[in-house]
């Protein structure tokens, strides 16, 4: 394949070849070779469904006259079929690893995204060799008789007689090692689009490469369910801290003596702090996880406190210093770090989902909860009342979550890159033995081609150099920088316009709505909180459906465009202006820039550099930061547009997000053309 690769670029450098063909033909030999693998799947695959066939005869025979001895060998026999399997699934696994580094290679080499290519038409076709390798039916099949027969043995050795199957009851699973074996390694294969995975890339998590056996271990001793669901909670929160004052900041700041429209400052101020705060709580991370989110609880407790003793102190200062210490304390950060490096990948999906689901549920109840706290009471010297409630009750629920936190929170061990390093080196020989021993070779890792090829020390040297190059860890936002394609830049600034829009739609809210339609705190409350309901449901039918449809690129100009028309149905002009128009293209915008960013998120996941996958200055750091900013600049529009009229509010806000959002489509329109 490096060969291929050198006479490819010399090819292109006399004018030889052009792209177009080089592409065909490099495809071509890729089809062939994934083609060498699946039919050496399927000839395994026969020759251990063989071997079943002739123990199943064994096995029906020991069950007319059960005997304990032939009942403990028949067992064995069982599991070195299990073991046989388990070794099919290493050499695919391996076979799987060295066509990502191929693809990857050749996208280096020639500066063409060919693996979004290669993978999304070999992938989605009916016929696909590619197919065959991630959905292996056979091998569940296999797996299948293995943990039938191996539960009915068990049964024969007590001398118990059953008469219901296995497929009678789907919760059942046999906890024979192997099974369990070789269902981790048919997890660490299976990349299907689904739900769970779209919530995944929602959360950008940053997936690198599959780990291997001994890195699955190290995760299982890092992680800890209750330290993950602390994160989630501390999610949750964050976000009910973020939206629960929406409804009721303009109302504070006119009771302070300030205009309504310095709402904005209120909410914005927090945001700004985040993009500070994103950045020490993702180095901190490197280190521990405690204590930052320990520090968070604090500072967050603090703002809170300060946000409802505003009130009583008359001064707008503490109530923005108040959102200020806020925005110190997300730990956003830490709770997609942990995910990352603390969790299994045979669960890494669904926490990354639960991740995004925390985060829409609290968008949800932030305003849900800020339009039960519609009372005025005292206590002591305290006003209670729909502007101070708030931020008593998310200090109490602070207070609450820091105790639990300091009892129940779990440090993870250290980790140590060098350990794992070794143990993956020597996992690779073992694998490689088996196979060279066997019928077949591996096919993309052949020892022999590169002896032949005179250039093995070569090869290593460059493999060693990827994996170095892989593992070092960005460590300045100028380094980050440098790694961003054009295409990495138009997706963070395709985020930056959509958390711009958003942030203009739910911000001024409460602004527009008094303004035009007179709605109380409640009716804004209600609004919001169903606009924050619709993340799951939309995620779901565009992570069941309409992904498998349409291509990622698709889905995401056609996003872009609703969230164009969306804005363009928001402003006001000559006609006047009705709840039905207000609602129906808040809806249209928010939702669109809802799917917008789950698929904007995913294809970010996969053409951003791998060395941003680790460290201070990660993948996830840096689509924090263009959405922090967008949040940040919005809401520093609505207050300085509510300056100069009310009645102009709506269209000067609407403005420079539809003047963002076209540019955003024409970039991503200009970046596809040119990579496809």
């Amino acid at each position: 394949m490096k060969k291929k690769l050198k006479r490819y670029i010399e090819q292109l450098e006399v004018g030889a070849q052009n792209h177009h063909n080089v592409l065909r033909d490099f495809s071509m030999v890729l089809d062939k070779q994934i083609e060498k693998i699946v039919l050496f799947l399927l000839e395994q695959q026969g020759v251990l469904a063989h071997r079943l066939y002739d123990i199943g005869n064994e096995h029906r025979s020991l069950s007319e006259q059960p005997n304990t001895i032939n009942i403990s060998e028949l067992r064995e026999s069982y599991r070195d079929v299990g073991r046989e399997l388990l070794r099919l699934l290493h050499f695919v696994e391996m076979n799987a690893t060295g066509l990502r580094k191929i693809l990857k290679k050749f996208d280096k080499q020639f500066g063409h995204k060919f693996t979004n290519y290669y993978v999304k038409t070999r992938a989605n076709h009916p016929y696909s060799q590619l197919r065959q390798v991630f959905r292996h039916v056979g091998i569940g099949a296999v797996v299948g008789v293995l943990s039938h027969s191996l539960a009915d043995l068990q049964d024969l050795q007590h001398f118990q007689e059953s008469y219901i199957s296995i497929y009678d009851q789907p919760t059942y699973a046999h906890h024979d090692p192997i099974i369990v074996s070789i269902k981790v390694a048919a997890d660490r294969l299976s990349y299907s689009t689904n739900f769970l995975q779209f919530l995944g890339r929602h959360a950008f998590t940053m997936p690198e490469e599959l780990p291997s056996p001994s890195e699955d271990h190290i995760f299982d001793e890092r992680y800890h369910f209750i330290s993950l669901l602390l994160n989630l909670v501390n999610t949750f929160l964050y976000m009910v801290n973020t939206y629960i004052i929406v409804p009721t900041a303009d109302n504070y700041s006119m009771s302070l003596g300030a205009a309504a429209s310095v709402c904005g400052v209120v909410i914005g101020s927090m945001a700004i702090a985040q993009v500070f705060s994103s950045v020490y709580f993702s180095a901190w991370s490197n280190r521990s996880y405690l204590r930052p989110l320990i520090f968070s609880s604090i500072v967050l407790i603090v703002g809170n406190t300060m946000y409802a003793l505003a009130y009583d102190l008359n001064s707008i200062a503490v109530l923005i210093t108040g959102r200020l210490f806020c925005g110190l304390g997300s730990a956003r950060a830490v709770n997609r770090r942990y995910i990352s490096d603390c969790v299994p990948l045979k669960i890494r999906m669904q926490a990354s989902a639960g991740f995004v689901s925390a985060s829409a549920l609290g968008m949800a109840c932030g305003p849900a909860l800020a339009c039960l706290l519609q009372t005025n009471f005292r206590v002591y010297k305290f006003s209670m009342n729909q502007d101070t409630l708030p931020g008593w009750v998310m200090a109490f629920a602070w207070l609450v979550y820091l105790l639990w936190l300091w009892i129940c929170f779990k440090e993870p061990a250290p980790k140590n890159d060098e350990s794992i390093v070794a143990s993956q080196a020597n996992d690779v020989p073992s694998v490689q033995v088996v196979v060279e021993n066997g019928h077949r070779q591996p096919l993309l890792i052949k020892s022999e081609v590169k002896e032949q090829d005179g250039d093995g020390e070569e090869e290593n040297d460059d493999a060693e150099e990827g994996s170095r190059e892989n593992q070092k860890a960005v460590t300045s936002i100028v380094a980050a920088y440098k790694l961003l394609t054009p295409s990495v830049k138009v997706q963070l600034f395709v985020y930056f316009m959509l958390k711009y829009a958003m942030e203009i739609v739910l911000a001024e809210s409460s602004l527009i709505t008094e303004y035009y339609f007179n709605w109380s705190t409640s009716n804004v409350a209600i609004f919001l909180a169903c606009l924050g309901l619709t993340v799951l449901p939309v995620n779901i039918v565009i992570g069941n459906y309409i992904s498998n449809i349409f291509e990622e690129r698709q889905l995401l100009l056609a996003s872009e465009i609703l969230v164009c028309i969306g804005l363009l149905l928001s402003f006001h002009i000559f006609i006047p202006y009705s709840v039905t128009q207000y609602v129906g293209s808040a809806l249209i915008t928010f939702v669109s820039a809802e799917v917008l960013e789950g698929v904007n998120l995913s294809l970010l996941s996969r053409v951003m550099s791998s060395r941003l996958s680790s460290g201070t200055f990660n993948g996830g750091l840096l689509s924090t930061e263009a959405g922090t900013l967008a949040r940040v600049v919005a809401d520093g529009t609505i207050t300085i547009s509510g300056y100069f009229s009310e009645s102009t509010l709506l269209n000067t806000t609407l403005l420079p997000a539809l003047v963002i959002c076209v540019s955003s489509i024409i970039a991503t329109c200009y970046t596809y053309n040119s990579l496809y």
